[in-house]
């Protein structure tokens, strides 16, 4: 039998967005669902990105700068690094395929800790890369031991996830410190940070800070999550600057459009309001944790701007009774169900049901 596509992208998962609101509220016959399901912040925009964008618009009949000159040298500022170790693209998970793009060929090894992000072995099939899945500990965390044990010859790529996705658990300095010492300087380490503006323990290390000076570390960020910029789809990493020069090489044109660097650059005007919705986030999370473990969960402390169940066999029957309730979550059959944190009204609500499925 002939065919068109890949045989081996048949084993391979899709990748799963939230459920759509509209979907679950028709469903039900109810007024409005409220979905925890995607790690948005449920804010709105921030101030002055609804007026960038609208201005940009004006102008979509032409191609937005290739360069992202403006944006990069205004978030190379920012940081404090050199605009050329800047490499804008379209949301940090795209950045990270571009990453793999340009590190890996067939048969090369990428290293990451699973449970994680769920697109880290869709990017490796994608680039015909070997995933090396190391299970996480007992606590839901990274196994970096195991990680740096796991790196062989064929290795090239190593994701970090911190915080990690979905589990919220984290890595301290102390345990960066000695894995990074551990790896091959010819491996990469991609610290993936699209959650850092919501972490509030000072032993969790920022990585472009306390690594970024490594030849072989990149730091990936996304606007996606504490900026809001989750529909415009912006996101930015910052390397050596031979590392960063090679991503461009390969990364999709225009692919950071027009409205996103509008929006981008509306947005990091607004860095104080970032910082108190972050705030409130944090509250949120504290209180949603206390309340679910007085329910008997065991709830890992999180860092990022949700939180993780760990279910188990228990994840389907969990995020179904959920949604009949009218609240979308995130389940990982079989493992357990992430919940983003949300508006203290929609929390109230997810506790609610929360309770009534697990009383």
């Amino acid at each position: 039998m002939n065919r068109l596509t890949r045989a081996d992208l048949d084993a391979l998962p899709n990748y799963v967005p939230g459920r759509s609101v509209a979907d679950l509220t028709r469903e039900l016959g109810i007024a409005e669902a409220v979905k925890l399901a995607s790690n948005e912040v449920p804010y709105g925009p921030l101030p002055g990105v609804v007026e960038a964008v609208t201005e940009a618009v004006r102008t979509v009949h032409r191609y937005p700068d290739m360069g992202v000159v403006e944006l990069r040298d205004r978030i190379g500022a920012w940081l404090g690094v050199d605009p050329s170790r800047v490499v804008t693209g379209c949301g940090s998970v795209a950045l990270a395929e571009i990453l793999v793009k340009a590190t890996c060929l067939p048969g090369d090894e990428i290293v990451y800790s699973w449970r994680s992000f769920e697109a880290y072995p869709i990017i490796a099939a994608g680039a015909g890369a070997t995933s090396i899945r190391v299970p996480n500990t007992a606590a839901h965390g990274h196994d970096l031991a195991a990680i740096a044990e796991a790196v062989t010859d064929q290795t090239r790529l190593i994701f970090v996830c911190n915080p990690n996705n979905p589990t919220g658990t984290f890595l301290r300095k102390d345990e960066l410190d000695r894995f990074l010492a551990d790896v091959p300087s010819d491996v990469l380490v991609v610290l993936d940070e699209a959650y850092r503006e919501f972490v509030t323990d000072p032993a969790v290390p920022d990585g472009l800070a306390t690594y970024g000076d490594r030849p072989n570390v990149v730091v990936l960020r996304t606007m996606s999550k504490a900026w809001g910029l989750a529909g415009l789809r912006m996101g930015y990493l910052v390397a050596q600057p031979e590392v960063a020069a090679a991503v461009r090489k390969v990364v999709t044109p225009f692919s950071t459009s027009l409205v996103a660097q509008a929006a981008a650059l509306a947005a990091l005007d607004a860095e104080d309001e970032v910082r108190r919705r972050c705030a409130l986030v944090v509250t949120e999370r504290a209180r949603v944790t206390e309340a679910l473990r007085k329910i008997s969960l065991d709830v890992p402390d999180s860092q990022a701007n949700f939180v993780w169940l760990p279910l188990g066999d228990r994840t389907a029957g969990f995020a179904a009774a959920c949604e009949n309730r009218g609240v979308i979550v995130r389940g990982f059959h079989p493992e357990g169900v992430r919940v983003t944190i949300g508006t203290p009204e929609e929390n109230d609500q997810f506790l609610a049901a929360a309770e009534a499925a697990l009383g």
